[in-house]
């Protein structure tokens, strides 16, 4: 059977998966020996994977993830008390599905933004929509949005990302309209999707962050009272790997 024209309508018709299935069953006389139905069957097989993966590679471009981290490269070693159990759990993703926050809190070089790309990373692979960010400059961007008119756009956007990673919360004092950003932001997500908090600032401080007591109240309560709580401890990770502190006399 001539198949240079079912090749060709496979590519037309983007079935890349069954498409290479194809070209390598003719190549294998393992894959003669099959019947039509196990033929057909390794063929969608293959179609389902490759698309998957091309949806899970797009769901990562998109997350822009800050680190290249999994969950199998956190390191339970460090002394940082990092809950081990706590962390099994956050790695099935239920969290997202019933739109809970998650809140890392403790010192520069601890391994926050990692853990937290990890867990963004694990979600996208249960196919989440992930977007990572820094406060600083999701807020900037958002700022200048109300500007050129494209600020409810990306508002509702961001509402419906499953999970927003908002990283170094807290560095400087929010101004009236960061404020009014945040508190417009977990408005629309709040009890709808989750969000991911790093902090150097200990959440006793976030009041004075935020700056406006009345706004302060309004942006925490739709944070932190369905959120798990994880502070990490001990030094800087970064520090400890220093090619600077590895250098004898």
């Amino acid at each position: 059977m001539l198949m240079t024209p079912t090749l060709e309508k496979l590519k037309q018709l983007r079935f890349e998966g069954m498409f290479h299935a194809l070209k390598e069953q003719q190549e294998s006389q393992q894959a003669q020996a099959l019947s039509f139905e196990e033929r057909l069957g390794l063929l969608v097989d293959r179609e389902i994977v490759e698309r998957e993966n091309r949806q899970l590679q797009t769901r990562l471009r998109q997350a822009t993830l800050r680190q290249k981290a999994c969950i199998q490269d956190i390191d339970y070693s460090l002394p940082r008390h990092l809950d081990t159990t706590l962390m099994q759990a956050l790695y099935s993703c239920r969290w997202i599905k019933e739109h809970l926050n998650v809140i890392f809190t403790g010192p520069t070089g601890v391994g926050k933004s990692f853990i937290a790309c990890a867990l963004g990373h694990q979600a996208c692979v249960q196919g989440f929509r992930v977007r990572y960010s820094r406060l600083s400059v999701l807020l900037q961007q958002m700022v200048l949005a109300q500007g050129d008119g494209t600020y409810f756009k990306k508002m509702q956007q961001l509402a419906k990302t499953d999970l927003i990673i908002l990283d170094d919360w807290g560095l400087t004092v929010l101004s009236a309209q960061e404020r009014q950003i945040l508190l417009e932001l977990f408005e629309d997500r709040h009890q709808r999707a989750s969000t991911i908090i790093t902090a150097q600032v200990p959440q006793s401080e976030w009041h004075t962050i935020i700056g406006d007591p009345t706004l302060a109240d309004a942006i925490l309560d739709r944070i932190v009272h369905n959120a798990y709580h994880i502070p990490l401890k001990g030094e800087s990770i970064r520090k400890k790997m220093s090619p600077l502190n590895n250098q004898t006399d």
